[in-house]
């Protein structure tokens, strides 16, 4: 049971815990996947609002609320009322929304249409079920800006990162201030992929943030503000193939010796998915680095050919991890070298056995032509630019 307080609009546990309330996957790399379709198939994008969404669905668990003003009933104190449909701050709200707002598409006959007509029939149906706001073309969502043409898809956040450089002129007042800032870059390497590194780095000294990290934010800023309009360009390349790249940079943090791990991930030559992590252990050698990197990058293959499967996109084909460490390459897939990975966790290891069924194959690069350098340390300028230039980087405000 949950007791849902006005004050402060917090849910709080009374009984047990709460029910199962994951709903959709929120990942943005699902965003770009979608926005990569589009330009693939040369899908128009419409954006439609729906008003009160979390007000929609319903609940399926018992929870309670107090009274709101003007609803308590004369001669009575401490009364509640069971809610039978969510609300805004419900922990099981996104759910139940995603539950209500599938029926309502199901019961269309879902189906992928780019003729006029049948997207015209679509928004029809969602206008009987729910107050909607028809917003024409797609050009701005959750704070991306979405240029469509002919040619591709441009996504860019050039807006918020002009808001974001509004942040700079003033010294660290507060590690508050360091935090928010920090969290908006965040935000804005969601296109802006040259930034993850250094903003991963930043992001390790929130807790007591002291002037040299603000110093090495402010050159972030800087950056920003030489190509605020940078983002990331899909198109259609002929094929729906999934690449992999996966690099590591051992023991490259000065203050724990720890590795930071990267990869990226194309899907039919298109940029879908990036990251930039410092691994959880310190390890003894750049192999195991390598291999370390290799087990994380495996992670998010799989993980977006379930997402493929899910929307019936492409051919199921063999997907390709790049790496450039031959001794990596040979660990992943020959077991034989116990003495260097015999203390490795295990969950490591799976990535031998995604090799064995042949659901992954690997592939060397050599160093020079490693695109994931830029998620695992710092490059000078005419390197980040020939690896945007790879990594599909485009930037639709730039002078012809």
């Amino acid at each position: 049971m949950k007791l849902f307080s006005h004050p402060g609009w917090r849910q709080l546990t009374v009984v047990g815990v709460y029910a199962v309330k994951v709903g959709p996957d929120g990942q943005i790399a699902s965003v770009r996947l979608l926005l990569s379709m589009a330009a693939m198939c040369s899908w128009p994008l419409y954006q439609l609002d729906i008003k009160n969404v979390f007000l929609h669905g319903d609940l399926a668990e018992e929870v309670y609320m107090e009274q709101p003003p003007g609803f308590v009933a004369q001669g009575e104190s401490g009364l509640v009322c069971r809610l039978r449909r969510s609300l805004y701050g419900l922990k099981q709200s996104p759910r139940a929304w995603f539950g209500c707002f599938s029926s309502v598409v199901q019961e269309f006959g879902h189906a992928s249409h780019s003729d006029q007509d049948g997207i015209q029939k679509l928004k029809q149906h969602l206008f009987t079920h729910f107050q909607t706001k028809d917003l024409g073309k797609l050009k701005y969502f959750l704070g991306i800006e979405i240029a469509q043409s002919s040619s591709g898809v441009v996504l860019s956040q050039r807006k918020y990162a002009l808001d974001i450089l509004e942040e700079t002129g003033e010294p660290l007042g507060d590690p508050g201030r360091y935090r928010r800032l920090v969290g908006k870059l965040n935000y804005l390497t969601i296109t802006c992929l040259d930034i993850s590194f250094p903003v991963s780095v930043v992001s390790q000294f929130l807790q007591s943030p002291c002037d040299s990290h603000w110093d090495v934010v402010i050159r972030i800023l800087r950056y920003i503000k030489s190509t605020p309009g940078q983002g990331v360009l899909y198109e259609n390349r002929g094929h729906t193939q999934v690449v992999g790249y996966t690099d590591a940079d051992w023991a490259g943090s000065p203050t724990d010796r720890r590795s930071t791990s990267g990869y990226c991930v194309f899907i039919g030559g298109n940029l879908i998915s990036w990251k930039s992590k410092k691994q959880d252990v310190v390890v003894r050698s750049s192999v195991e680095a390598e291999y370390r990197a290799m087990a994380l990058a495996t992670c998010e293959l799989i993980w977006l050919r379930h997402l493929l499967r899910e929307l019936r996109f492409g051919k199921d084909e063999q997907m390709k991890l790049i790496c450039d460490n031959q001794a990596a390459l040979h660990i992943a897939s020959n077991p034989i070298f116990h003495e260097m990975t015999k203390h490795i966790e295990v969950d490591c290891h799976f990535i031998r056995e995604k090799i064995a069924s042949g659901c992954v194959a690997t592939s060397f690069v050599n160093s020079n032509d490693q695109l994931v350098d830029i998620f695992t340390k710092s490059l000078r300028g005419p390197k980040i630019k020939y690896i945007c230039n790879k990594l599909g980087a485009y930037d639709v405000y730039a002078p012809a």
